[in-house]
Protein backbone atom coordinates (compact mmCIF):
# COMPACT_ATOMS: atom_id res chain seq x y z
CA UNK A 1 0.00 0.00 0.00
CA UNK A 2 2.47 2.52 0.93
CA UNK A 3 4.62 2.02 -2.44
CA UNK A 4 0.99 2.68 -4.41
CA UNK A 5 1.11 6.30 -2.45
CA UNK A 6 4.69 6.58 -3.90
CA UNK A 7 4.19 6.14 -7.19
CA UNK A 8 0.93 8.35 -6.92
CA UNK A 9 3.63 11.59 -5.27
CA UNK A 10 6.37 10.31 -8.98
CA UNK A 11 3.01 10.36 -10.90
CA UNK A 12 2.30 14.28 -10.33
CA UNK A 13 6.00 15.13 -12.09
CA UNK A 14 4.45 13.78 -15.49
CA UNK A 15 1.06 16.04 -14.31
CA UNK A 16 3.23 19.11 -13.52
CA UNK A 17 5.11 18.40 -16.96
CA UNK A 18 2.59 18.36 -19.32
CA UNK A 19 0.80 21.11 -17.63
CA UNK A 20 3.95 23.54 -17.96
CA UNK A 21 4.03 22.13 -21.32
CA UNK A 22 0.46 22.98 -21.77
CA UNK A 23 0.46 26.60 -20.73
CA UNK A 24 3.37 27.27 -22.73
CA UNK A 25 2.28 26.19 -26.00
CA UNK A 26 -1.30 26.98 -25.56
CA UNK A 27 -0.51 30.69 -25.32
CA UNK A 28 2.44 30.64 -28.26
CA UNK A 29 -0.52 28.56 -30.59
CA UNK A 30 -3.00 31.15 -29.91
CA UNK A 31 -1.60 34.13 -30.41
CA UNK A 32 0.69 33.07 -33.57
CA UNK A 33 -2.39 31.15 -34.79
CA UNK A 34 -4.35 34.95 -34.52
CA UNK A 35 -1.54 37.18 -35.43
CA UNK A 36 -0.29 34.63 -38.60
CA UNK A 37 -4.72 33.85 -39.67
CA UNK A 38 -4.39 30.28 -38.84
CA UNK A 39 -7.64 28.95 -37.92
CA UNK A 40 -5.78 25.05 -37.58
CA UNK A 41 -3.40 26.43 -35.33
CA UNK A 42 -5.69 28.34 -33.14
CA UNK A 43 -8.18 25.29 -32.94
CA UNK A 44 -4.39 23.41 -31.73
CA UNK A 45 -4.19 26.02 -29.26
CA UNK A 46 -7.56 25.01 -27.44
CA UNK A 47 -6.85 21.91 -27.32
CA UNK A 48 -3.97 22.42 -25.74
CA UNK A 49 -6.09 24.27 -23.13
CA UNK A 50 -8.55 21.54 -22.68
CA UNK A 51 -4.83 19.36 -21.74
CA UNK A 52 -4.35 21.85 -19.49
CA UNK A 53 -7.59 21.65 -17.74
CA UNK A 54 -7.39 17.38 -17.89
CA UNK A 55 -3.97 17.77 -16.28
CA UNK A 56 -4.98 20.21 -13.46
CA UNK A 57 -8.12 17.51 -12.81
CA UNK A 58 -5.56 14.29 -13.31
CA UNK A 59 -2.97 16.43 -10.76
CA UNK A 60 -6.10 17.27 -8.40
CA UNK A 61 -6.79 13.58 -8.59
CA UNK A 62 -3.33 12.20 -7.90
CA UNK A 63 -3.24 14.97 -4.83
CA UNK A 64 -6.83 13.02 -3.42
CA UNK A 65 -5.64 9.71 -4.09
CA UNK A 66 -2.97 10.08 -2.04
CA UNK A 67 -5.10 10.55 1.19
CA UNK A 68 -4.41 7.70 3.62
CA UNK A 69 -7.44 5.75 4.43
CA UNK A 70 -10.40 6.89 6.77
CA UNK A 71 -13.15 6.05 8.73
CA UNK A 72 -14.88 6.20 5.69
CA UNK A 73 -12.59 5.26 3.06
CA UNK A 74 -11.30 2.00 4.19
CA UNK A 75 -9.74 1.53 1.05
CA UNK A 76 -8.82 4.54 0.67
CA UNK A 77 -8.96 7.46 -1.89
CA UNK A 78 -7.84 5.86 -5.32
CA UNK A 79 -10.67 6.49 -6.96
CA UNK A 80 -10.75 10.19 -7.12
CA UNK A 81 -7.96 9.63 -9.75
CA UNK A 82 -11.01 8.81 -11.89
CA UNK A 83 -13.23 10.57 -11.24
CA UNK A 84 -10.89 13.30 -11.84
CA UNK A 85 -10.82 11.94 -15.26
CA UNK A 86 -14.13 11.63 -16.20
CA UNK A 87 -14.64 15.96 -15.69
CA UNK A 88 -12.06 15.96 -17.50
CA UNK A 89 -13.65 13.74 -20.16
CA UNK A 90 -16.76 16.47 -19.93
CA UNK A 91 -14.35 19.47 -20.28
CA UNK A 92 -12.77 18.25 -23.64
CA UNK A 93 -16.19 17.17 -25.25
CA UNK A 94 -17.17 20.59 -24.51
CA UNK A 95 -14.17 22.45 -25.79
CA UNK A 96 -14.25 20.04 -29.10
CA UNK A 97 -17.86 20.90 -30.23
CA UNK A 98 -16.86 24.49 -29.74
CA UNK A 99 -13.95 23.52 -32.50
CA UNK A 100 -16.18 21.84 -34.62
CA UNK A 101 -18.67 24.61 -34.81
CA UNK A 102 -16.05 27.67 -35.15
CA UNK A 103 -14.44 25.38 -38.20
CA UNK A 104 -17.73 25.50 -39.22
CA UNK A 105 -18.60 28.90 -39.32
CA UNK A 106 -14.90 29.61 -40.97
CA UNK A 107 -15.99 27.01 -43.88
CA UNK A 108 -18.93 29.13 -44.92
CA UNK A 109 -17.06 32.94 -44.11
CA UNK A 110 -16.48 35.01 -47.03
CA UNK A 111 -13.13 36.56 -45.52
CA UNK A 112 -10.60 34.07 -45.69
CA UNK A 113 -6.76 34.59 -45.64
CA UNK A 114 -3.79 32.48 -45.97
CA UNK A 115 -2.52 31.68 -43.23
CA UNK A 116 1.09 32.87 -42.53
CA UNK A 117 4.26 30.44 -42.79
CA UNK A 118 4.98 31.05 -39.38
CA UNK A 119 1.73 29.22 -38.30
CA UNK A 120 3.26 25.97 -39.53
CA UNK A 121 7.06 26.03 -37.89
CA UNK A 122 5.09 26.94 -34.65
CA UNK A 123 2.96 24.01 -35.00
CA UNK A 124 5.95 22.19 -36.13
CA UNK A 125 7.83 22.99 -32.81
CA UNK A 126 4.72 22.31 -30.97
CA UNK A 127 4.71 18.71 -31.85
CA UNK A 128 8.52 18.26 -31.34
CA UNK A 129 7.87 20.00 -27.86
CA UNK A 130 5.23 17.42 -27.02
CA UNK A 131 6.73 14.52 -28.29
CA UNK A 132 9.29 14.94 -25.92
CA UNK A 133 7.04 15.53 -23.23
CA UNK A 134 4.97 12.07 -24.23
CA UNK A 135 8.61 9.80 -24.26
CA UNK A 136 9.17 11.18 -20.88
CA UNK A 137 6.02 10.32 -19.31
CA UNK A 138 6.16 7.14 -20.79
CA UNK A 139 8.94 6.16 -19.39
CA UNK A 140 7.95 7.45 -15.92
CA UNK A 141 4.33 5.92 -16.49
CA UNK A 142 6.25 2.28 -17.36
CA UNK A 143 8.34 2.63 -14.39
CA UNK A 144 6.40 3.03 -11.51
CA UNK A 145 3.08 0.59 -13.27
CA UNK A 146 0.55 4.38 -13.53
CA UNK A 147 -1.86 3.69 -15.65
CA UNK A 148 -3.10 7.77 -15.62
CA UNK A 149 0.29 8.57 -16.42
CA UNK A 150 0.59 6.44 -19.71
CA UNK A 151 -3.02 7.90 -20.55
CA UNK A 152 -1.64 11.60 -20.00
CA UNK A 153 1.28 10.64 -22.06
CA UNK A 154 -0.89 8.85 -24.88
CA UNK A 155 -2.73 11.99 -24.90
CA UNK A 156 0.49 13.89 -25.06
CA UNK A 157 1.31 11.96 -28.13
CA UNK A 158 -2.18 12.43 -29.73
CA UNK A 159 -1.65 16.30 -29.06
CA UNK A 160 1.75 15.92 -30.96
CA UNK A 161 0.11 14.39 -34.16
CA UNK A 162 -2.07 17.26 -34.01
CA UNK A 163 0.28 19.30 -34.87
CA UNK A 164 1.81 17.66 -36.91
CA UNK A 165 -1.72 17.59 -39.26
CA UNK A 166 -1.54 21.55 -38.36
CA UNK A 167 1.40 21.97 -40.13
CA UNK A 168 0.27 19.87 -43.12
CA UNK A 169 -2.54 22.13 -43.20
CA UNK A 170 -1.27 24.95 -43.10
CA UNK A 171 1.77 24.47 -45.74
CA UNK A 172 -1.00 23.01 -48.38
CA UNK A 173 -2.52 26.35 -47.64
CA UNK A 174 0.37 28.39 -48.87
CA UNK A 175 -0.45 26.67 -52.59
CA UNK A 176 -3.96 27.45 -52.86
CA UNK A 177 -5.50 25.05 -50.86
CA UNK A 178 -6.91 27.39 -48.45
CA UNK A 179 -9.41 25.03 -47.43
CA UNK A 180 -7.48 22.54 -46.31
CA UNK A 181 -6.25 24.78 -43.13
CA UNK A 182 -9.99 24.89 -42.02
CA UNK A 183 -10.35 20.80 -43.09
CA UNK A 184 -7.59 20.36 -40.24
CA UNK A 185 -9.63 22.56 -38.15
CA UNK A 186 -12.35 20.26 -38.33
CA UNK A 187 -9.89 16.95 -37.66
CA UNK A 188 -8.51 18.76 -34.76
CA UNK A 189 -11.99 18.61 -33.50
CA UNK A 190 -12.69 15.53 -33.98
CA UNK A 191 -8.95 14.18 -32.30
CA UNK A 192 -10.34 16.16 -29.01
CA UNK A 193 -13.62 14.84 -29.21
CA UNK A 194 -12.53 11.04 -29.69
CA UNK A 195 -9.81 11.66 -26.94
CA UNK A 196 -13.06 13.03 -24.76
CA UNK A 197 -14.77 9.79 -25.43
CA UNK A 198 -11.90 6.95 -24.96
CA UNK A 199 -11.48 8.91 -21.62
CA UNK A 200 -14.78 8.86 -20.45
CA UNK A 201 -15.58 5.30 -21.39
CA UNK A 202 -12.56 3.84 -19.59
CA UNK A 203 -13.41 6.16 -16.42
CA UNK A 204 -17.23 4.88 -16.55
CA UNK A 205 -16.26 1.44 -16.72
CA UNK A 206 -14.43 1.38 -14.08
CA UNK A 207 -16.44 3.50 -11.66
CA UNK A 208 -19.00 1.25 -12.66
CA UNK A 209 -16.74 -1.74 -11.22
CA UNK A 210 -15.82 -3.57 -15.15
CA UNK A 211 -12.77 -4.99 -15.46
CA UNK A 212 -10.97 -7.05 -18.08
CA UNK A 213 -12.69 -10.45 -18.60
CA UNK A 214 -9.33 -12.16 -20.54
CA UNK A 215 -7.71 -11.02 -17.00
CA UNK A 216 -10.07 -12.79 -15.25
CA UNK A 217 -10.01 -15.76 -16.85
CA UNK A 218 -6.00 -15.86 -16.80
CA UNK A 219 -6.46 -15.17 -13.17
CA UNK A 220 -8.52 -17.89 -12.76
CA UNK A 221 -6.69 -20.53 -14.88
CA UNK A 222 -3.33 -19.72 -12.73
CA UNK A 223 -5.31 -20.13 -9.57
CA UNK A 224 -6.71 -23.46 -10.47
CA UNK A 225 -2.99 -24.88 -11.17
CA UNK A 226 -2.20 -24.40 -7.66
CA UNK A 227 -2.17 -28.18 -6.37
CA UNK A 228 -4.39 -27.66 -3.37
CA UNK A 229 -7.07 -25.65 -5.04
CA UNK A 230 -9.87 -28.40 -6.03
CA UNK A 231 -12.44 -26.08 -7.68
CA UNK A 232 -12.35 -22.20 -8.30
CA UNK A 233 -16.04 -21.39 -7.82
CA UNK A 234 -14.96 -17.21 -8.34
CA UNK A 235 -12.86 -15.21 -8.81
CA UNK A 236 -14.06 -11.03 -9.35
CA UNK A 237 -12.07 -8.08 -9.92
CA UNK A 238 -12.62 -4.41 -9.72
CA UNK A 239 -10.27 -0.91 -10.29
CA UNK A 240 -9.70 1.37 -7.43
CA UNK A 241 -7.61 4.16 -9.26
CA UNK A 242 -4.49 1.81 -10.74
CA UNK A 243 -5.31 -0.43 -7.36
CA UNK A 244 -6.78 -3.67 -8.31
CA UNK A 245 -9.34 -5.62 -5.75
CA UNK A 246 -9.45 -9.21 -5.76
CA UNK A 247 -12.30 -11.40 -4.62
CA UNK A 248 -11.71 -15.38 -4.98
CA UNK A 249 -13.78 -18.46 -3.85
CA UNK A 250 -12.04 -21.63 -3.87
CA UNK A 251 -12.83 -25.00 -2.29
CA UNK A 252 -10.18 -27.10 -0.69
CA UNK A 253 -9.99 -30.51 1.28
CA UNK A 254 -12.33 -30.23 3.95
CA UNK A 255 -10.24 -31.65 6.91
CA UNK A 256 -7.50 -29.14 5.81
CA UNK A 257 -6.74 -27.63 9.48
CA UNK A 258 -6.93 -23.56 9.69
CA UNK A 259 -2.65 -23.28 9.19
CA UNK A 260 -2.89 -25.28 6.01
CA UNK A 261 -5.83 -22.96 4.90
CA UNK A 262 -3.87 -19.79 5.52
CA UNK A 263 -1.09 -21.30 3.73
CA UNK A 264 -2.93 -21.51 0.62
CA UNK A 265 -4.80 -18.18 0.89
CA UNK A 266 -0.89 -16.47 1.13
CA UNK A 267 0.30 -18.82 -1.73
CA UNK A 268 -2.54 -17.30 -3.41
CA UNK A 269 -1.83 -13.65 -2.55
CA UNK A 270 2.04 -14.03 -3.62
CA UNK A 271 0.96 -15.49 -7.17
CA UNK A 272 -1.47 -12.62 -7.20
CA UNK A 273 0.71 -9.99 -6.22
CA UNK A 274 3.78 -11.10 -8.48
CA UNK A 275 2.13 -11.86 -11.80
CA UNK A 276 -0.89 -9.20 -11.76
CA UNK A 277 0.12 -6.44 -9.39
CA UNK A 278 -3.15 -7.19 -6.94
CA UNK A 279 -1.92 -6.33 -3.77
CA UNK A 280 -5.44 -6.47 -2.25
CA UNK A 281 -7.12 -10.07 -2.45
CA UNK A 282 -9.66 -11.25 -0.31
CA UNK A 283 -9.95 -15.16 -0.65
CA UNK A 284 -12.68 -17.32 0.55
CA UNK A 285 -12.07 -20.99 1.03
CA UNK A 286 -15.05 -23.77 1.07
CA UNK A 287 -15.01 -27.21 1.96
CA UNK A 288 -14.60 -29.43 -1.11
CA UNK A 289 -14.58 -33.16 -1.71
CA UNK A 290 -12.51 -35.40 0.27
CA UNK A 291 -11.07 -36.97 -2.58
CA UNK A 292 -7.47 -35.24 -3.27
CA UNK A 293 -6.78 -34.08 -6.68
Amino acid sequence: MDEQYETLQQGEKGAWLSIAAYIFLAFLKITVGYIGHSKALQADGLNNFTDILASVAILIGLKIARKPPDKDHQYGHFRAETIASLIASFIMFAVGLQVLLEAVQSFFSSAEETPHMLTAWTALFSAGVMYIVYRYNLRLGRRIKSQSIIAAAQDNRSDALVSVGAFVGITGSQFGLGWLDLLTALIVGLIIIKTAWDIFTQATHALTDGFDEELLEEMHEAIAKIPEVQQVRSVKARMHGNFVLVDVTITVHPYLNVIDSHFITEGIEDLLLENYNVQEANIHIEPGTTEWE
